[in-house]
């Protein structure tokens, strides 16, 4: 009686185990918003939606606005099946409606990524600039907030007066780790060349930056800063979990986007994402896919 009662025993455990693993694996529910940008959102939204699907961790639905200038009254966002939302929208304010749902979806603790140019967006919204801690152009200078970069180990906030947000040529420039401890993280290398792209400088904003996980030198030989540029961090926000990566400048097509296929670019993508969704990251990181001599590409998006 005793072995069958243990046999039943180790059959229930290992169903419930089998039981768990699926669940854990059951992929993050996630929201790409999108539809106007200055930036090529028509390419950058497919991209997107392929490296996050292509992990076999998320699946994608869009929310796509009305062109620029069109009536926005209908574009209402239920945030409520998500477990996380993707920001790669700038352009005409939304209805009130969504803000709302969107702040409430923040602030009780939803996860979000903001993808580069998302940052460019809705420079008077005040909740929205917390959400991004930093951000560039539609006329922020020095009353957006402190200029935010890196020097001898520390965060600088300058309050000097100028612009908010410039970038150099597209160029090629290496990251460096200025933390190891966060669970994105966790594998990463301390440099790694990332492929042609935008090095956003000179951004301006509240600056509650939590996390500071990459930065790069903005030489002035690109016409860049002459700083070193924050780039890849989390946000302090209240319960939320916010990550921020300034990267990913979208090519004219989704063939011939370099930036977006650099798998340094992917692989912090994705653990930012999951990190952002659900507090861990389980997602490992592929060998010899980010070296500081040379940017890697990932054409497929996998």
């Amino acid at each position: 009686m005793k072995t069958k009662f243990f046999r039943k025993l180790m059959f229930v455990c290992a169903l419930v185990g089998l039981v768990s693993v699926v669940f854990a694996k059951k992929p993050i529910k996630t929201l790409i918003i999108t539809g106007q940008n200055n930036h090529n959102w028509q390419v950058s939204h497919v991209v997107l939606k392929q490296i996050l699907e292509n992990s076999g961790r998320f699946v994608v639905d869009y929310a796509i606005s009305p062109a620029q200038g069109k009536d926005m009254s209908s574009f209402l966002i239920d945030f409520t099946p998500y477990g996380l939302v993707v920001l790669d929208y700038n352009g005409d304010a939304w209805p009130e409606e969504t803000n709302k749902r969107f702040l409430s979806y923040v602030q009780n603790g939803g996860g979000v990524v903001v993808y580069h140019a998302a940052d460019n967006a809705f420079s008077q919204w005040k909740e929205f600039n917390e959400i991004c801690a930093l951000g560039g152009w539609e006329g922020r200078n020095e009353k957006s907030g402190p200029w935010v970069y890196w020097v001898d180990g520390k965060l600088i906030k300058d309050s000097s007066p100028g612009v908010g947000g410039s970038h150099g040529q597209q160029h090629e420039y290496v990251l460096t780790a200025r933390t190891s401890e966060h669970p994105i993280m966790k594998g990463l290398p301390h440099e790694w060349k990332h492929a042609k792209d935008e090095l956003y400088d000179r951004m301006r904003g509240p600056g509650n930056i939590k996390d500071l996980l990459y930065t790069a030198y903005s030489d002035k030989a690109t016409g860049g800063s002459g700083r070193e540029e924050p780039l890849i961090f989390t946000v302090d926000y209240g319960k939320a979990r916010i990550f921020h990566t300034m990267l990913g400048h979208a090519g004219p097509t989704v063939e011939d986007s370099p930036s977006m296929q650099c798998a340094g670019f992917q692989i912090t993508l994705l653990r930012g994402a999951e990190w952002a969704a659900t507090g861990k990251v389980t997602q490992k990181v592929p060998k010899d896919m980010m070296l500081k001599d040379k940017s890697v590409s990932l054409p497929q998006y996998k």
